[in-house]
């Protein structure tokens, strides 16, 4: 059985360097290939494939962004996202947009090919040492409005801008930052927004 899948990565050498490794796969077939996330959502849509590979950090959509898609649309497509970092928030974030492959780019040619086959198939295969991770660090303390409001003072907006785009009143909105330095246990809105994306929650 020929396993068709969707490639979705943003820099055209690896893209192609990862094209070329599963073609050495005589059961892996690459239907398409393509370098953002939302002609990677369009080409499971269209090709209905057996699973996709998609990088996390990509322009329009990211890895996650596309594999919540998926599972909203209820697409059956075995999803395996690749990243550079190795940050525990973003296996959780994945596993929750029911991803069923987690794997950083230091992965071997031969363990890569072996873990397309397993989502392809409906296994798991996840980096053993983000898998560690993540069970050390746990869940996020934030909730999602807090991350919503965090996202948006990481960007530069100010309370008042923040609730205008959050249809929220600015003291809700400082209410939300104050808990969430206290949650982070930092004392600024920077920090608090370092300390949120190096454990990949955002």
């Amino acid at each position: 059985m020929t396993l068709r899948i969707v490639l979705a990565e943003d820099h055209a050498l690896l893209r192609e360097s990862l094209r070329t490794v599963f073609s050495l796969a005589e059961d892996i077939d690459v239907v398409e290939a393509v370098d953002n996330g939302a002609d990677a959502l369009e080409a499971i849509r269209r090709e209905r494939p057996d699973g996709a590979m998609v990088d996390i950090d990509m322009p329009r959509m990211s890895g996650l962004e596309v594999a919540e898609a998926v599972r909203a649309e209820g697409l059956d497509c075995g999803l395996l996202v690749v990243t550079s970092y190795g940050r525990p928030g973003y296996l959780h974030r994945a596993m929750r947009a029911g991803v069923r492959g987690f794997v950083t780019k230091n992965i071997s040619p031969d363990d890569l090919i072996t873990a397309v086959r397993k989502v392809c198939t409906g296994g798991r295969h996840v980096d053993p040492e983000i898998a560690a991770d993540a069970l050390a660090v746990g869940e996020t303390p934030l909730t999602e409005r807090e991350l919503d409001v965090l996202r948006l003072s990481g960007a530069g907006l100010r309370p008042a801008e923040i609730g205008a785009r959050l249809s929220l009143a600015e003291g809700t909105v400082r209410n939300y930052l104050s808990s969430t330095l206290t949650k982070l246990q930092v004392d600024n809105r920077v920090a608090a927004y370092r300390v949120a994306e190096e454990a990949g929650w955002l």
